[in-house]
């Protein structure tokens, strides 16, 4: 085979390597979601119910339920404590979320409100 049969095949070769890099290149893409009555998630871009344990969940949103003790400010008396308002709460089902995609995981990033 002589040098000139085989550019042809060069050039395809390259254009298959840069698509394949164009499709493994994944940025972050936010979305909102769902969290349904078992605890699973459902997104706008994948409708598909995701289990409870196969989504991340940021720290932040692990806190507990409204008015449970965040924290003691003293441990001797008197005793202050710090309630969880609210906006801190962890998610509970009904709670729309935004969720980001980092590869393959859906992580979900904190509650959307209303304005």
């Amino acid at each position: 085979m002589a040098f000139g049969e085989t550019t042809g095949w060069n050039k395809l070769a390259h254009v298959l390597v840069e698509r394949m890099r164009k499709e493994n290149a994944s940025p972050l893409v936010l979305d909102f979601g769902e969290i349904q009555a078992n605890e699973s998630l459902i997104t706008n871009t994948f409708p598909t119910s995701i289990p409870k344990g196969e989504y991340s969940i940021l720290r932040s949103l692990t806190l507990g339920k409204k008015d449970d003790y965040l924290t003691y400010t003293s441990e001797k008396p008197p005793l202050h404590t710090i309630v969880i308002p609210e906006k801190m709460r962890s998610i509970v089902p009904g709670d729309r979320v935004l969720v980001a995609w980092v590869q393959s995981e859906a992580v979900v990033i904190d509650i959307v409100v209303t304005s």
